[in-house]
């Protein structure tokens, strides 16, 4: 009874970009995904070198350096992936890069592949944080932490605005 009074909120789940272990942003020793300057969300440490789509959408720009690629969700949300700290230095030595700007994914579609030791033998840390950039958009944007995950695995739910 009175159903029709109840709010209705639609969430929306992103997965996980890779094969690893979950963590919040607040463990990312780089202050620019740690505070949150890009966005809210979640950063996962590979196990092993390939980064998937997170969900249905269209990319927006895979960096020449190939170290991050960004796509918007059909949801909208602005998504973020960047594979390592401090790796656009390695100039995209030891990055393959499988999509580019304009192609359409889907959930759990390859977008990069990196060498985690060729990454961890420069001496960087492998830690991949993801982020929703346009987090303001929303009433909320929660990182899912503190378990192993395989790409696909839910680790930021998104709550719109009401």
């Amino acid at each position: 009874m009175f159903g029709f009074l109840k709010k209705k909120t639609t969430e929306y789940l992103v997965g996980s970009p890779a094969k690893g272990k979950a963590v919040p942003l607040s463990q990312v020793s780089d202050p620019t995904f740690s505070e949150g300057m890009l966005g809210d969300g979640v950063a996962v440490i590979p196990s092993e070198g390939k980064i998937y789509a997170p969900a249905d959408g269209e990319v927006g720009m895979v960096f020449d350096t190939l170290h991050a690629v960004s796509l918007t969700a059909d949801c909208g949300a602005e998504i973020l992936i960047h594979v390592g700290l401090d790796t656009v230095t390695m100039k995209g030595k030891g990055f393959t890069g499988h999509v580019q700007a304009g192609d359409k994914v889907k959930k759990g579609d390859l977008l990069l592949e990196m060498d985690l030791e060729m990454i961890k033998e420069a001496g960087f840390d492998t830690i991949t944080p993801m982020l929703i950039c346009n987090t303001d958009d929303y009433e909320s944007v929660e990182g899912i932490s503190g378990m192993d995950v395989i790409p696909g695995d839910d680790v930021i739910r998104i709550t719109p605005m009401n």
